[in-house]
């Protein structure tokens, strides 16, 4: 190999198609959800600002509004006002007349016939028939006309399906009751009919500034002349304080009789066809596949953003011809996959070594697991004598003679090089380890010829045969029996970590405990509490959870306990109220008010800075202390003199509210019940899981019940995961249950993604 030769990290072949199945299953997912739906929504919206067009100008509306009502009279107008703007449109020339008036029940049985009289002499009148309560997917229910009036016309449906803004992105063709089909109001305007109780989307392109419209009290006053004349009309409210107004998207509130204009308009504009989601999100994907099979890794982040733009910009060609589909799940799958990319390049740039170009050991850290390759490390021993020796290009030209000999044979190798003379690879699995490097070695017998000097290379090798742990440690036992070898003379030597044993874990427990905080691996976990009068998650217990690289999840008994034994218990309760605290805060940003609730160990309470740490973290946080619930231990809480409460009361005079958990597992009275300031109490689970088969049980925890809230205090049942259970502490009047009936303990995003789906189900 060439001095000077640059080694980029190479990424395996199956590592791009792995990250693009994964950004796969997360946009179906994502598409699957519905969770792109309000981006999609605005999206929507500047793509029809973007291209407006102009309405058909056949359709006119006839408006209810303010103007008319000052000269008419408030509303509801009589039967009388409507039989008289009826003739009036007749008259007018109108070819079909749509109501927008609910005449669901009678008033004057003379001023009904009079005004059936007028529909049966226009014979164009179409009347409502509003055949379903709700967002359109609720109840079907017959509100046709009163039977006098509905003889003299044809019914037609207005029945929508729109959102909790009120907006309406579908329109039906027809609905269905009692094996009737109603044309829609839209079908009817337009005369294009369509399959019944299936909708299409409206193109809300078309200009609404466009459609022509005059006030109801200009067509009395015969102000509007032959305008109407060859026009299909429709009649409705556009006044607020009559109620029927929706949102118009990016318009803003209009009255409901636009949204049939529209629905109209985009039918006669020709078939309008909802491709959803699915197809933009598979053609992304194939290009996706494409650009990881045939683009350069320097050219992906420029391809990637082209795609994104295309991907923006198709819309507006599919809309143009009424072909409207959904883009946010590839939008998503794009932004994985540059989200991949970008974290891939900002790594890349501190895994090459200045001096050589050579890819360095944070490269081999991160490359993907090779458990079947042997691992090999050559450290040149006295490299930095002869680094000083040498000038900066000789130092590279000493690098190049170095890896060009650690790759005799072996040309596609890669090495990877760290400081202090010391050389990496991964060997081909089946190679033979011991006449390998024994090869090696004989070729450093020869000096190195630098800037006209020879110069001797003492070299030894460290080998960690292939195995199932981190690259990290991998490393460090290669590095060892390499440091080992050279200290006892020997060319090379094995470190087999089939001989590492797994005694030293306690002790080291701990220790590995603060640096897994440092690390990230230590996370917290919440656990959600359901509001029994409610019926809504109110709160959540955060949970300390840990992660171990090698081992997996640790039993939180196990380091917590050890924390506690071993005084280190102080960190690790800060980290998890820090945790707490931010992620609460974030959820009363974005949620409905919400508590959250934290283990305070008892050692705690001998920590006389807490409380200042404690307000600290809330204002760092901007959180109402109120929200913030510290458990404490029945058992624990006991301990001591009495002493150990002033902490407890300098925290209830912060504000933060105090529970004592597990109760029922240690030693209380009432006196003590009234001295600790608690606000509420936790019903340890072993009384509640087992109150359904053991009346003792039941009786505990109906009596601690009636307790607490003669104590005025609140009850917290815990281990709740049968509805029994629930059934049964909601009838002793428990306030606040929690258990895997509830949840299990999930991450504080998993919990705000619940909490808003909640939020958003209550609002529609």
């Amino acid at each position: 190999m060439r001095a000077g030769m640059r080694q980029r990290p190479t990424i395996s072949p199956r590592r791009p198609w792995r990250m693009l199945a994964i950004s796969l299953v997360l946009s179906l997912l994502f598409g699957l959800a519905g969770m792109g739906d309000p981006l999609e929504d605005v999206l929507r919206v500047a793509r029809n600002k973007m291209s407006p067009v102009a309405a058909s100008g056949d359709i006119v509306v006839i408006t209810i509004d303010d103007e008319s009502q000052r000269e008419i009279g408030a509303w509801p107008w009589p039967r009388s006002v409507h039989g008289a703007l009826v003739r009036k449109l007749t008259d007018a020339g109108a070819s079909k007349i749509v109501v927008d008036v609910n005449f669901q029940y009678s008033t004057d049985k003379a001023a009904d016939r009079n005004f059936a009289a007028e529909l049966r002499r226009s014979g164009r009148v179409v009347l409502p028939n509003n055949l379903r309560v709700g967002d359109g997917s609720g109840t079907l229910r017959d509100r046709r006309p009163d039977p006098i009036i509905a003889n003299e016309v044809e019914l037609g449906a207005i029945s929508w399906y729109y959102n909790f803004r009120r907006e309406i992105w579908n329109v039906p063709y027809a609905l269905t009751h009692d094996g009737r089909a109603y044309r829609s109001f839209a079908s009817i305007l337009s005369g294009v009919n369509g399959k019944a109780d299936t909708t299409f989307p409206v193109n809300y392109r078309i200009n609404l500034e466009s459609i022509p419209h005059y006030s109801a009290r200009a067509v009395l006053r015969d102000e509007v002349g032959d305008k109407l004349r060859g026009k299909t009309v429709i009649i409705g409210a556009t006044s607020d304080n009559i109620g029927d107004t929706f949102v118009v998207p990016g318009r803003g509130l209009r009255g409901g009789v636009f949204i049939h204009v529209l629905g109209a308009e985009t039918l006669k504009r020709g078939t309008p066809i909802a491709l959803g989601w699915i197809p933009m999100l598979v053609v992304v994907f194939g290009g996706a596949v494409l650009a990881a099979h045939l683009v350069r890794v320097r050219g992906q982040i420029s391809t990637l953003t082209v795609a994104i733009l295309v991907t923006l910009g198709l819309p507006l060609v599919t809309e143009s011809h009424q072909w409207f589909v959904d883009i946010t799940p590839a939008l998503f799958l794009l932004t994985c996959v540059g989200a991949a990319l970008l974290r891939a390049r900002f790594r890349a740039r501190g895994m090459i070594n200045d001096t050589s170009g050579l890819p360095n050991l944070n490269a081999l850290r991160n490359i993907p697991h090779q458990r079947d390759r042997a691992l090999i490390v050559a450290r040149i021993i006295n490299y930095a004598h002869l680094a000083a020796a040498v000038s900066g290009d000789g130092e590279r030209a000493l690098i190049g003679q170095i890896v060009q000999r650690l790759t005799v044979g072996a040309q596609d190798h890669v090495i990877f090089q760290g400081d202090e003379g010391i050389f990496a690879w991964l060997t081909e699995p089946g190679t033979a380890i011991g006449h390998h490097v024994e090869a090696l070695h004989s070729l450093f017998r020869s000096p190195a010829r630098i800037e006209s000097e020879t110069y001797d290379l003492n070299v030894t090798f460290g080998v960690e045969i292939g195995s199932g742990r981190a690259i990290t440690q991998r490393l460090n036992s290669a590095l060892v029996a390499a440091d080992e070898a050279a200290s006892e003379g020997l060319k090379w030597k094995y470190h087999d970590p089939e001989r590492m044993k797994d005694a030293n874990w306690r002790l080291s427990l701990l220790s590995q405990l603060d640096q897994a905080i440092e690390n990230g691996e230590v996370w917290v976990a919440f656990q959600p509490q359901l509001d029994l009068r409610s019926g809504r998650i109110r709160g959540a217990e955060a949970l300390a959870r840990w992660t171990h690289p090698e081992k997996g999840p640790i039993s939180p008994q196990e380091f917590v306990s050890a924390a506690e034994q071993g005084g280190r218990i102080e960190k690790l309760t800060m980290f998890v109220i820090e945790q707490a605290v931010a992620a609460a805060a974030r959820f009363n940003r974005e949620s409905a008010p919400f508590d959250m609730a934290v283990n305070l160990s008892a050692r705690m309470l001998t920590m006389r800075s807490l409380p200042l740490e404690v307000r600290a973290v809330l204002a760092r946080h901007g959180l109402d202390p109120a929200r913030l619930t510290l458990e404490l231990t029945e058992t624990a809480a006991l301990a001591g003199d009495g002493s150990d409460l002033a902490p407890l009361l300098k925290l209830r005079d912060l504000g933060v509210r105090l529970s004592i958990d597990d109760y029922g597992t240690g030693l209380s009275t009432l006196d003590y019940l009234k001295k600790v300031p608690a606000s509420e109490i936790k019903i340890d689970q072993s009384f509640i899981k087992a109150m359904r088969d053991h009346r003792s049980d039941l009786v505990m925890v109906q009596s601690t019940i009636a307790l607490a809230h003669s104590l005025d205090r609140t009850v917290v049942a815990e281990g709740v995961e049968t509805q029994d259970l629930l059934d049964m502490l909601r009838s002793l009047g428990c306030d606040t249950v929690q258990g895997f009936l509830i949840g299990r303990p999930t991450s504080a995003r998993g919990l705000l993604r619940r909490l808003q789906d909640e939020r958003r189900k209550s609002a529609a």
